[in-house]
């Protein structure tokens, strides 16, 4: 009986040994082998430029996640000045990309010109009638001038989207047409159809969208405030049936800029007078009747829609004004047509169901096979827009939009972004399935993210930066911004794991084009953004 159990015992602490061996131990080892095979004198996360890429950094992948996470202390920049102009002074920050011919520019100004000087002619046209009949019926119509400029800078944003992004790197045009959209006069609310695709007010009383005309012709959609900034999505709401944030569009947009996507159409902040810019020249009879006064004197309006469309899902002025962001309409599907596609990862929209890729670890390896994500950058673009999602925390991506002039080779559109920065505390690990599933990333995005990981020019400081830009800052609160620095810790972990598995050249695919600046110049912090 006593040998049998000192048989037993040495049979189970041989096992206690060969498991601590095999899950502790050799990991242990192999760590230290890949370290001591990419080692170099650089310190953790330091980018090298050699000169056979014109400057461009190479990824050090042995200190991917040997950085500790940042605490909440912003830092200098070590040179002194701006971190965000530093940032966008980077090398990375100025690749060079092909000429733009006819056939990588998404309009010609021609084509433009002649679109919108009919669209003046037809609104002229439509105010002459509709005024004549708001007089018959004596009804007071506030008739503003139409004005077309070839110059402003909506018209040359539209004529700058290309085959890569929706703006160049170097295109002042942006940052001019985020100041304009600040002041530009309304002239109509809710006529036609909104930017990206949806109705006057969207059908449900939790997402209010009005689309808004100015003076010149541009268009922009308003997300009316919803939430405070301290306010959290509680934890037992659905993602499906969570409130739209005017802040996290707006977050969302230079979140977009600084990762160097440039996917995102501008958005700014923007205080609105609901009574002036949207119930007094609209001609939507359908608007005007969800407008009403509230006990305590504002004017407020709600969706007209068939279930939750009451007064208490209302957004309210102060008494009439009321905050919200504006997204820049993209230019019209007659002559700019897109398309919309199912993303492959898209969640399941009811209270218990759950998609194939939620259960299937090996459910990449049907996507690589499928049309269009067997060839091009089609899967790479949609892992960029999965970590984009990651770092925002939007779960709500259930399509994508493509102009459809570019084909299968174009970039995807991030739209509709409101749905971000709902929980600072949760990072929704399930949002990076196309890259933890796939495991392929460009390295021109690694690269940047690993830039954003380095104190100099730490991802919360460059977004709290950018992001005083706005008028209604501040747009985050101090726990979301310090949340992208760990998501982004996160996401450079995952990618490391994938390149212990199957190698570097595995995961990692080459896109870059020359660099247009040198590392020297890089470092004088004197360009402008």
């Amino acid at each position: 009986m006593m040998r049998r159990d000192r048989i037993l015992l040495a049979v189970t602490l041989t096992a206690v040994f060969s498991a601590d061996l095999y899950f502790i131990l050799l990991p242990k080892m192999r760590s230290k082998g890949l370290t001591s095979g990419h080692s170099c004198s650089c310190g953790p996360n330091k980018l090298t430029l050699p000169p056979s890429q014109g400057g461009l950094a190479t990824p050090q992948l042995s200190n991917w996640t040997s950085a500790p996470l940042l605490d909440g202390t912003t830092s200098e920049p070590a040179y002194g000045g701006s971190k965000l102009v530093r940032l966008f002074s980077h090398p990375l920050y100025n690749i060079q990309t092909p000429a733009l011919g006819p056939e990588e520019r998404l309009l010609q100004v021609e084509q433009l010109i002649d679109y919108y000087r009919r669209k003046v002619s037809h609104w002229e046209r439509h105010m002459k009638l509709y005024s004549l009949a708001a007089a018959l019926a004596n009804i007071t119509v506030t008739n503003h001038e139409v004005t077309y400029d070839p110059d402003t800078s909506w018209l040359k944003f539209h004529l700058g989207i290309n085959r890569y992004a929706l703006y160049s790197r170097d295109d002042p045009t942006v940052l001019q047409l985020i100041k304009d959209m600040q002041s530009m006069t309304v002239i109509s609310a809710g006529e036609g159809q909104m930017g990206f695709g949806a109705s006057m007010v969207k059908p449900s009383g939790h997402h209010l969208k009005l689309a808004l005309k100015m003076r010149n012709l541009a268009k922009a959609m308003f997300k009316p405030m919803r939430q405070q900034r301290d306010e959290e999505t509680p934890e037992d709401v659905f993602y499906f049936v969570d409130l739209q944030r005017h802040n996290a569009e707006i977050a969302a947009f230079h979140l977009d800029r600084i990762l160097d996507f440039r996917r995102v159409p501008p958005v700014v902040g923007r205080l609105v007078n609901i009574t002036s810019e949207v119930l007094k020249v609209t001609q939507n009879e359908d608007l005007r009747a969800v407008f009403f006064t509230s006990p305590a004197n504002n004017t407020c309006f709600f969706a007209k829609c068939l279930y939750v469309c009451k007064t208490e899902y209302a957004a309210c002025g102060s008494p009439d004004l009321l905050e919200g962001s504006l997204s820049a309409y993209l230019p019209g599907l007659s002559i700019a047509p897109r398309i919309s596609i199912p993303s492959p990862w898209i969640r399941s929209y009811t209270f218990t169901g759950r998609e194939e890729w939620e259960v299937n670890p090996f459910y990449c390896d049907t996507i690589k096979q499928q049309y269009p994500y067997n060839s091009g950058n089609r899967l790479l673009n949609i892992i960029d827009m999965s970590i984009f999602d990651f770092l925002i925390g939007n779960m709500d991506r259930h399509h994508y939009e493509i102009f459809t002039k570019f084909g299968d080779e174009g970039f995807l559109l991030h739209l509709d972004n409101a749905r971000g920065f709902g929980k600072h505390a949760k990072d929704e690990m399930s949002i990076l399935s196309p890259l933890s599933q796939c495991c392929m990333i460009k390295q021109s995005t690694l690269l940047r993210l690993q830039l954003l990981a380095q104190s100099e020019f730490r991802l919360s400081d460059v977004m709290r930066e950018s992001l005083q830009e706005d008028s209604l800052r501040p747009i985050l609160t101090e726990p979301h911004l310090l949340a992208l620095d760990r998501r982004l810790h996160k996401v450079l972990r995952v990618v490391h794991q994938c390149v212990r598995r199957l190698g570097k050249d595995e995961v990692i695919t080459e896109d870059f084009f020359k660099s247009t600046v040198t590392p020297e110049a890089a470092t004088d912090g004197t360009m402008q953004r």
